[in-house]
């Protein structure tokens, strides 16, 4: 195992998640500039987000369920504008979610090919 699950999260899957937001958020209307305050990042970091040159690896919104989440989590960001720790907390919620259900297993494996996802189940052991 070259890459361990902790890892993956860091350079895919909360990437990936927050690419998914800034997403939500752009077809909500809102600008770049209305983005990057709203989840307390750069008007650079939502520029490649929505470019795709950031969190692109992973398709979050072929997982119905944690679309879902961050469907939600955008609605409470327009209308809260909460601070940038209950959002980070909130995508953090929902990453060991998505490792508990075993949804990074296959592109784990892809980043990471002696990652046997037949045999390796510490994420869904761990957070499942």
């Amino acid at each position: 195992m070259k890459t361990n699950a902790f890892d993956a999260v860091a350079k895919y899957v909360y990437p990936a998640l927050r690419r998914r937001l800034v997403g939500l958020l752009r077809e909500r209307g809102l600008n770049q500039i209305q983005i990057a305050e709203l989840l307390h990042i750069t008007q650079s970091a939502v520029s490649r987000y929505l470019g795709m040159n950031r969190g692109a690896l992973i398709e979050v919104e072929k997982f119905p369920d944690i679309d879902e989440k961050l469907r939600g989590l955008a609605d409470r960001i327009m209308k809260e504008k909460p601070d940038e720790y209950y959002i980070h907390g909130e995508l953090i919620k929902i990453t060991v979610e998505m490792l508990g259900k075993g949804y990074v297993c296959s592109f784990h494996s892809r980043v990471d090919p002696e990652i046997d996802p037949k045999k390796c189940r510490i994420c869904i052991e761990t957070f499942g």
